[in-house]
């Protein structure tokens, strides 16, 4: 690894806080200097906003540039995208004016599975924190500015963990099902660069739910945040909250149905109801 550096003048859809506190990473953590630094499977990577640059710096495997703008999704554009759903209704226009700068992450497929399956009935300090240790506990360390920052380990490393390791780091019920989906992809029973491959967004469903501690939500938010599946609407508290108060108006919101809401977000936003997703989600979180 060699500390690279790569700035592009500044987009419109790439706004720091947007991107990495809506809920889709972890190992994402603010500077005094408002930049976040992040572990990626390349590497560690600063990323800053400075006169009217955007400023990439770290310690990364591979060509800094490549890695960027895979890892980003530069080859979408998210203007255009903007303007798409903006057009649909004001809820829509108003949700992507308060998160304008949201991109969805291109992450490593298996960091994303268990970071996913570590986030269940959880809350993002405790999810980090537990990521954090369990990457202490069997992966590779850097130092990037005189800090030292963990890997996500491999397959191969996490598989080294019995259950017991893992409920020692905070896992909790979690623990079991981490164990088994390790041994399970380190087996091929499934197999990750087979899903990668795979067009269907119903098969790729279908494999990640043979996965321990993958159920409907998760499954939909591995395929959105690492395998670029935009056609995916996860749905959480958050999420039915939001499509209840806009667009369905039950009293009850808890007797509104994932098939309900998933009906009205296929019909409005089509196949990219994803990303329609992340608007509403970041808009209502940090408005509620």
């Amino acid at each position: 690894m060699n500390i690279q550096r790569y700035e592009i003048k500044d987009i419109g859809a790439f706004e720091l806080k947007h991107i990495f506190e809506c809920g889709q990473c972890f190992r994402w953590n603010e500077e005094e200097n408002g930049s976040y630094t992040g572990v990626i499977k390349q590497g560690v990577l600063n990323v800053k906003k400075e006169n009217g640059l955007i400023i990439f710096e770290g310690l990364i495997e591979g060509d800094i540039k490549t890695v960027v703008e895979d890892y980003f999704d530069f080859d979408t554009d998210y203007e255009k995208i903007k303007n798409k759903l903006s057009k649909i209704d004001d809820n829509m226009k108003k949700s992507i004016e308060y998160g304008c700068g949201i991109r969805i992450l291109h992450q490593d497929l298996f960091e994303c599975i268990i970071s996913f399956i570590i986030s269940a009935n959880n809350n993002i300090p405790r999810i980090k924190g537990i990521i954090e240790r369990l990457s202490k506990k069997c992966s590779k360390s850097v130092i990037y500015n005189g800090k030292e920052y963990y890997l996500f380990p491999n397959v191969s490393e996490l598989s080294k963990l019995s259950v017991e390791d893992l409920r020692s780091l905070g896992l909790g019920f979690r623990d079991i099902r981490v164990f088994n989906t390790c041994r399970k992809i380190k087996e091929k029973v499934i197999d990750l660069d087979k899903i990668k491959e795979m067009k269907s967004s119903e098969k790729i469903r279908e494999e990640l739910l043979k996965l321990d501690g993958v159920g409907p939500k998760v499954a939909d938010c591995i395929m959105l945040f690492s395998l670029k599946r935009y056609d995916v609407f996860p749905i959480d508290v958050w999420v039915r909250r939001v499509m209840n108060d806009l667009y369905i108006h039950n009293e009850n919101e808890e007797k509104v149905n994932k098939k309900e809401v998933l009906k009205i977000a296929n019909e409005k936003f089509g196949d990219i109801c994803g990303l329609a997703q992340q608007y509403l989600f970041y808009y209502r979180r940090e408005n509620d």
